[in-house]
């Protein structure tokens, strides 16, 4: 009787656990549906479990968007892809719930299990099925449909794919807000599965109907889509199609429309070519850099360096660049933040001469900006310049900014100019770095907050790579050194990681002469925090340093340790010197 019962078993726990009280036992059977499928076989899952399935569709969302999850991947376990049709009526289900997300996955799994379906099952299940939610009398489902078009329209007769077409249309039509918007969402993709000569009759018309909506919120969707079909139609038919609409959505009366605007039109001028975009794009591009609300200027002045590359620089200087002078004293923070990190791109754009002359001021204007954000945008984005106009002219504007950063009561402004300190070095070379920068790179090891001491520890390290170990022992080291004897143990600790950092860099040698005695002479502190990160830094030397070195010295002084009285002293005293036995096995 056992082993007849036994293929029972599987299903009947898993209706058990679905219908059990607790949510979570219900979502680890849904999670398990693979296993419980494998358990099955093809044939039962088939006609057992997915029907079951189907059936039970009034759960937690939860658990329904981990079952339409799952029945995404579901096409192996109920025989392949020639049974892969089963699994459309629970998905079917799903994607007419009212909970948007278990929507979204459904209709994802919809398109998964279409896109691997054989043609002929396309046209008796899956079709039939996307006439059915678009027919839904509840919107959720005419929601749905819109996503799984393209899925069913390569493969459709041509009699209904006429009839897909006029069922796409009315959805653009539809009462229903959230119906339009999910038809002008889907709209690109579904234009990319259609012949060129409807393209350009039903899509357009469709593209027109969604472009003239009431709703801001469709029409903003309808814009997203302008780029994908822009790229899908002839130049010379986006020319007449597209550009009137995008010219009009740049003055349309919804900032959300026109924020949408700005953040695309760069990649609309691929679509239609130099000349309509030097007639028509620039002075809607324009317009948008000086529009009413801030929203609108922040993603026009984020794209403007994108949208001069497209241009040639005679057109960038005489239209764009009045614009970006205004921006660089605009009225909000956030515009001129922007601006500010994306304008250095425009250096390479422009060329030195006019770099020099136009580009130049607004850069200075913004390093003295009150605030920091914008200066930390033009700071990280230097090697732009530099490149265009060399070190020398920025330099003598760049280094009253630094130091300011360098000094700015927001910590977090502190620590990110320390994390730029390697990249300025990189360009600044040596010299200049040398006389200007080195003394505020020691005054951060003495920051009251420590992840800036942390931060300037990583820094030095950084700069001794960049410069050399040579370098770093005549300007880093001794000052380092120097400041062990800080009464503040907290200071010391910051000096003990910077030892432990700069010692690799620094190589075998300097390590033994200057940097081990001062970690040693530390090894005597009165605090057992200095006591133990000590020990920490001595075990890091150990590979570093020649085995004689970590005998005669190292050791003893972690032998003295381990029998300090502080246990977390001998904790990490005991783990060095069992590193230093782990290395004398092993060699």
């Amino acid at each position: 009787m056992s082993m007849i019962d036994e293929p029972l078993y599987p299903i009947a726990v898993l209706i058990d656990e679905l219908k059990n009280d607790d949510i979570q036992l219900r979502l680890n059977s849904i999670r398990r549906l693979s296993t419980i499928a494998r358990a099955l076989g093809e044939e039962r899952t088939r006609k057992e479990l997915v029907p079951f399935l189907s059936e039970n569709n009034d759960d937690d969302d939860e658990v329904l968007l981990a079952m339409a999850e799952e029945l995404g991947v579901f096409i192996p376990y109920v025989g392949g892809v020639e049974h892969a049709h089963v699994l459309l009526p629970p998905l079917e289900t799903l994607s007419s719930v009212e909970e948007t997300c278990v929507r979204e996955k459904a209709v994802e799994s919809l398109c998964r299990v279409g896109s691997q379906m054989r043609e002929s099952d396309l046209v008796d299940y899956f079709i039939p099925l996307v006439k059915r939610l678009a027919a839904g009398e509840w919107f959720t489902a005419r929601v749905s449909a819109c996503g799984v078009f393209h899925i069913a329209y390569p493969s459709a007769p041509d009699t209904v794919k006429t009839e897909l077409r006029s069922l796409y249309s009315q959805l653009c039509q539809d009462d229903m807000p959230m119906v339009r918007r999910a038809a002008a969402t889907n709209l690109g993709k579904f234009a990319a599965t259609i012949e060129a000569a409807h393209l350009k009759t039903d899509i357009m018309s469709m593209f027109e109907d969604l472009t003239q909506d009431d709703q801001d919120s469709v029409r903003l969707l309808a814009v997203e889509g302008c780029a994908t079909l822009g790229k899908l139609l002839e130049p010379q038919d986006c020319v007449a199609h597209i550009l009137p609409v995008i010219v009009n959505f740049s003055q349309d009366k919804s900032w959300r429309v026109r924020y949408m605007v700005a953040n695309q039109l760069y990649e609309l001028c691929e679509a239609v070519g130099p000349e309509p975009t030097r007639t028509e794009l620039v002075p809607a591009y324009v317009r948008l850099l000086r529009d009413n609300e801030a929203e609108v200027r922040i993603a026009a002045a984020g794209k403007v360096t994108k949208f001069c590359r497209i241009l040639n620089p005679e057109l960038a200087i005489q239209h764009i660049l009045p614009c970006v002078k205004e921006l660089s004293s605009d009225s909000s923070q956030h515009v001129r933040s922007a601006l500010a990190s994306v304008i250095m791109g425009m250096a390479p754009v422009l060329g030195k001469d006019a770099t020099i002359e136009h580009l130049l001021p607004i850069f200075l204007s913004l390093l003295k900006d009150e605030f920091p954000d914008v200066r930390l945008n033009i700071i990280s984005k230097l090697d732009q310049v530099n490149q265009v106009i060399g070190i020398d002219l920025l330099s003598q504007s760049l280094l009253p900014a630094i130091v300011e950063l360098a000094e700015d009561r927001h910590w977090r402004v502190r620590l990110a100019i320390i994390e730029y300190i390697p990249l300025l070095a990189s360009q600044l070379g040596v010299g200049f770095f040398d006389d200007k920068l080195g003394a505020l790179c020691m005054q951060w090891l003495q920051d009251k907050v420590h992840s800036i001491r942390d931060a300037a520890a990583n820094n030095l390290k950084r700069l001794a790579e960049e410069f050399g170990p040579e370098w770093a022992m005549q300007h880093i080291v001794p000052q380092v050194l120097e400041m062990i004897s800080n009464p503040h143990y907290l200071y010391r600790m910051t000096i003990l990681r910077a030892v432990s950092l700069l010692a690799p860099v620094m190589g075998s040698e300097i390590t033994c002469s200057k940097l081990l005695p001062v970690v040693m002479t530390a090894s005597k502190d009165r605090v057992p925090n200095i006591k133990f990160n000590v020990a920490k830094v001595l075990q890091s030397l150990i590979p570093i340093v020649d085995q004689s070195v970590v005998e005669k010295t190292i050791r003893p002084g972690l032998v003295e340790l381990s029998e300090d009285p502080d246990v977390d002293v001998r904790f990490f005293a005991n783990q060095a010197l069992q590193s230093i036995d782990n290395v004398m096995m092993s060699s």
